[in-house]
């Protein structure tokens, strides 16, 4: 982070807040990574259970858009996650052409463990590092950045 602080009163510049939030979000999102039991999935074959669990079964193409990622990387995605037994394929009802994957429930108990890990340590983490008015902060702070992503 910048360390440069604006002066009593006045607001520190956009752009500040801006490369300073993209900073921490990203030393975050990376300690989370390796709170994760023997880093069970890789960041994209969490993303895909993850989507496979909330948003039901999908094409591979579907979720390659899903993710921004291409066709072909999602193969190789899907591939592990199917060769791990976290996802099954079967005959699209709509085009027989294609195959629709669907997690199963190997894939979910691990998708649960390494959520419990990251949350885990993130909920030691807040009790042992920050005071009660602290996490109060970063309850409106997470409020504020949910707001953010829903646009």
């Amino acid at each position: 982070m910048s360390g440069t602080q604006p002066a009593a009163g006045q607001e520190p510049p956009t752009e500040q807040i801006a490369a300073d939030l993209a900073t921490v979000v990203g030393r975050l999102s990376r300690r989370l990574r390796t709170a994760s039991p023997d880093s069970l999935l890789t960041p994209t074959q969490r993303s895909v259970l993850a989507r496979l669990e909330t948003e039901g079964p999908g094409t591979t193409a579907a979720l390659a858009r899903a993710e921004y990622v291409r066709p072909q990387s999602m193969r190789l995605t899907l591939g592990a996650l199917e060769e791990q037994g976290f996802v099954s394929r079967a005959p699209d009802p709509n085009d027989g052409r294609q195959s629709v994957v669907s997690i199963t429930e190997s894939g979910r108990v691990t998708l649960d463990a390494v959520r419990a890990a990251k949350h885990g340590w993130l909920t030691h983490a807040l009790a042992e590092e920050l005071d009660a008015d602290e996490r109060r902060a970063v309850a409106e702070a997470t409020a504020l950045l949910e707001r953010l992503v829903r646009k």
